[in-house]
C-alpha cells in the first residue's frame, strides 16, 4: 500500500533522504555588502555574524535525485556558530512542491512556493523571482570574465521549529542544522550586477539594505549535502524568528467585520 511503506521502501527512501544530490545547477549569484546592525538583528542567536556583512542573492535551477527537477532561489545572510563561518538562510523560495516539503522537512529550510524565472541571452542573464505578484528578488548581469572550474566546500545554517498545535507558540525547542555542501563546478562567469530586493505583505525582502554590490557569478555546477543537527534554542527565544517566517496571516483575513 502506498500510503505504508515496506522495509525495503523505507530503506532506499531515507537513503536517498540522506544523501541529496543536485546535478547540472545553474545558479546565477550577486554578492552584496548590508548593514551590520541589520544583520545583528535578523541572525537568530546561537547565530552571530560572520566579520564581513557579505550577503549573497541567488536565483537557480536544479535537477535532483529524489527532488524532481526545480527552480528557485535565496537570500543568504553570513553567520557564524562555535566557530564555524557558514551562511544562514533568511528566505527561500522553490517552484514545486516536493522541494519545498523536503527542506521544511528535514533541513528546517524557510521555503515557501514561487514563481522563478531565468533567462540567458549569449552573455545576458537576467533571473527574479515573483510572490504575489511582486518580484521580490531581480538580478541582472552582463557576463565578462571566465573563472574556470573549482571545487568548494560551504556551510548553511537552517532552524526546525514548529508552531504549536494550540496556535501559541512553538510545540518544542527549535533545532539548529548545519548543512554541508560539497560542490564541483564544472564553470563560472562573473559580471557587473543588478540587484532589486523588493517587499509584500509576505515577504519582507526588501528590508534588507544592499550598501554595495560586490558583482554577480553564473555557474554551472554539481553539489552533494549532508545535514545534521548542531544545537537546540528555546522556543521562546526562536518564536518571534518563527513567526517571521511565515506569510502574514493578519493581511489575509477575509471575513468582514
Amino acid at each position: 500500500m502506498g500510503f505504508v511503506k515496506t522495509a525495503d521502501e523505507m530503506a532506499r527512501i531515507q537513503h536517498e533522504l540522506s544523501t541529496p544530490r543536485f546535478m547540472a545547477i545553474e545558479r546565477l549569484s550577486v554578492q552584496f555588502r548590508t548593514d551590520p546592525e541589520v544583520l545583528r538583528l535578523l541572525l537568530p542567536p546561537p547565530l552571530e555574524p560572520a566579520d564581513d556583512p557579505i550577503a549573497v542573492a541567488t536565483i537557480g535551477r536544479w535537477h535532483s535525485n529524489c527532488l524532481g527537477d526545480f527552480d528557485g532561489g535565496s537570500i543568504y545572510l553570513p553567520a557564524r556558530w562555535n566557530g564555524i563561518d557558514g551562511a544562514y538562510v533568511l528566505a527561500l523560495f522553490m517552484d514545486t512542491e516536493p522541494p519545498t516539503n523536503y527542506g521544511r522537512d528535514l533541513f528546517g529550510e524557510p521555503k515557501k512556493l514561487a514563481r522563478t524565472t531565468m533567462v540567458r541571452d549569449g552573455d545576458h542573464v537576467h533571473a527574479w523571482i515573483e510572490r504575489h505578484g511582486v518580484r521580490i528578488i531581480e538580478i541582472e548581469t552582463d557576463l565578462t570574465e571566465d573563472l574556470g572550474p573549482t571545487v568548494t566546500d560551504r556551510s548553511t545554517f537552517n532552524i526546525k521549529s514548529r508552531s504549536s498545535a494550540g496556535g501559541y507558540g512553538l510545540e518544542e525547542d527549535a533545532i539548529l542544522t548545519r548543512t554541508q555542501f560539497h560542490t564541483e563546478v564544472d564553470s563560472r562567469r562573473t559580471g557587473p550586477a543588478t540587484l532589486a530586493l523588493r517587499s509584500s505583505p509576505h515577504d519582507p525582502i526588501g528590508e534588507l539594505p544592499v550598501v554595495e554590490l560586490l558583482g554577480a557569478t553564473y555557474a554551472v555546477e554539481d553539489s552533494r549535502g549532508v545535514c545534521e543537527p548542531v544545537a537546540t534554542i528555546p522556543a521562546n527565544v526562536f518564536l518571534p524568528y518563527h513567526l517571521g517566517q511565515m506569510d502574514d496571516y493578519l493581511s489575509l483575513n477575509t471575513i468582514p467585520e
